[in-house]
């Protein structure tokens, strides 16, 4: 999808990037720049929640029962 900054130096969400972000008026969102690219996501309401989960997968599990196994 390609957006004009306006004089304002203002963008407009595309709906069809609003609904897939599930995007509504007074919503914040965090912009990030990576490489020269612009990131636009969803600010989430708990970042807790958020990255909850992300390293379970990060050792398999004969790794980590190895290691406890170690500390006695």
């Amino acid at each position: 999808m390609e957006v004009t900054l306006s004089a304002r130096n203002q963008i407009v969400i595309p709906r069809v990037a609003r609904k897939a972000l599930r995007l509504k008026p007074g919503d914040k969102v965090l912009v990030v720049v990576r490489s020269g690219k612009l990131l636009v996501l969803r600010k989430p309401k708990s970042y807790h929640a958020a990255i909850r989960g992300l390293a379970r997968r990060a050792y398999p599990k004969t790794y980590l029962q190895k290691e406890r196994q170690s500390w006695d």
